[in-house]
């Protein structure tokens, strides 16, 4: 009996088990073959070149760029997508007479994917098609240069993510709001605090683990931003918007080089997993 449950058992998770290994650790343990070797796109591997590919990455005039540029705008996301989410969340938190529909509103732009987003808004932004120019036209503005220049394409690229995100993290704030037990803010309020004490040292501390959450997403996400940038700006103007996988992008397909991109690939991904456990120890350590 116990042989049997052990073999329906390893039958279960075997499907999960070969989805892993094919669509993971096979591409995972390519991409580090890829990294430590020479390997043209259209040639094919051409033998290891260790530490060719790696010592190159400091070299390349846009690395550096990139990651700054990336780091830049994952803290301008996370911060406002975070405080804007929970802003949604606290005001679609009460069941009231419409609550419903607003909850429903906000969260409509997540099922859209962010492609089609993206394409949405390069039409908005479009002086040629879009609505923003006449409409600032009319209002005596003038046309604005949306994807023009460096701070007006970043700041366009963020209304975009906070347009297309804000909605899902409110719902993932939204369910932490209503597990908290009404009983701990009677209590609050019996012991006289007020409703900013009540938010301060009630609500935030035991959303803590629906924040983190978001904040390991929002961040995670951030730090891959490749769609909305490639669809947007392509990049510009002159590289001021270059993210990393977008640079990760660009050696591969643009200048045929998949050791180079791959070894790029291989740091991202050897920081994004610091990143994640620390943000996970510091949660952890938090609650």
């Amino acid at each position: 009996m116990r042989h049997s449950r052990k073999l329906a058992g390893a039958l279960y998770a075997a499907p999960v088990a070969v989805f892993v290994l094919v669509f993971f650790v096979a591409p995972l343990l390519l991409v580090g073959r890829m990294s430590a070797s020479d390997w043209p796109l259209l040639a094919g591997d051409r033998g290891i070149n260790l530490p060719d590919n790696y010592a190159g990455i400091a070299d390349n005039p846009l690395f550096w760029p990139a990651v700054g540029f990336t780091l830049k705008y994952t803290g301008i996301v996370v911060v406002i997508l975070i405080g804007l989410s929970l802003l949604l969340a606290l005001i679609v938190a009460d069941r009231r007479k419409g609550t419903g529909f607003f909850r429903s509103a906000y969260f409509l732009p997540t099922t859209l994917g962010l492609a089609s987003a993206s394409l949405l808004f390069f039409g908005f932004y479009s002086p040629a098609i879009g609505p923003l120019d006449p409409l600032m036209e009319w209002l005596g503005v003038g046309p604005v240069s949306w994807l023009g220049t460096p701070t007006a394409a970043l700041w366009s690229t963020v209304v975009l993510i906070v347009w297309k995100f804000a909605g899902f993290f409110m719902i993932i704030l939204l369910v932490g709001l209503q597990s908290i037990p009404p009983d701990v803010y009677e209590a609050a309020r019996l012991d006289g605090a007020n409703r900013w004490q009540s938010f301060w040292h009630v609500t935030i501390p035991l959303l803590r683990p629906a924040l983190g959450l978001v904040l390991i997403l929002s961040v995670t996400g951030s730090l891959l931003a490749f769609d909305q940038f490639f669809i947007l700006t392509k990049g510009g103007p002159d590289n001021s918007t270059v993210t990393v996988v977008q640079l990760i992008y660009r050696e591969a397909f643009q200048r045929f080089d998949l050791g180079a991109a791959a070894a790029i690939s291989v740091v991202v991904l050897a920081a994004l997993l610091v990143l994640n456990i620390v943000q996970f120890r510091a949660l952890r350590k938090d609650a």
